[in-house]
């Protein structure tokens, strides 16, 4: 994919990296649940990792070995993705064993530039990371 950042040279986000407890949840999760694919992976047991590509290509990095202990704010705050349909994507997440954490609600960022609205949610997946489903007419 082509970016517009002039200053790095392309830009725009390339991949999260996750360190999960289970390797084998985590990646049904994301590529059942979430419609993900397998881009290439590598290792074994706990060193295992795979790049899933989040349907645009842009990655979701899945590595085995991780703490089961460690809060997931902790690893990472969350990761928020695009979506046409927020409720949707929303329950399906739910539906395939992620916990609700905040239903599907619209608002307004009061942004600089000018009020956006848009829908978002958010859910824990089985394996811990926080997910925020992002909904708006914004690129």
């Amino acid at each position: 994919m082509s970016g517009q950042n002039s200053t790095i040279g392309g830009g725009g986000l390339h991949h999260v990296a996750i360190k999960v407890a289970n390797f084998d949840l985590a990646v049904k999760f994301y590529q059942e649940a979430l419609g993900f694919t397998e881009k290439i992976s590598w290792g074994e047991g706990d060193k295992r990792a795979i790049l899933l590509d989040t349907g645009d290509g842009n990655y979701l990095e899945i590595f085995a070995g991780g703490d089961p202990a460690a809060a997931s704010e902790a690893r990472l705050i969350h990761f928020a993705l695009r979506t046409t349909d927020c409720e949707a994507a929303h329950a399906r997440a739910v539906e395939y064993g992620a916990t609700q954490r905040m239903a599907p609600k619209e608002l307004e960022i009061k942004a600089q530039q000018g009020p956006v609205p848009v829908k978002i949610s958010f859910v824990i997946s089985p394996t811990g990371e926080v997910i925020e489903f992002f909904e708006n007419a914004i690129t």
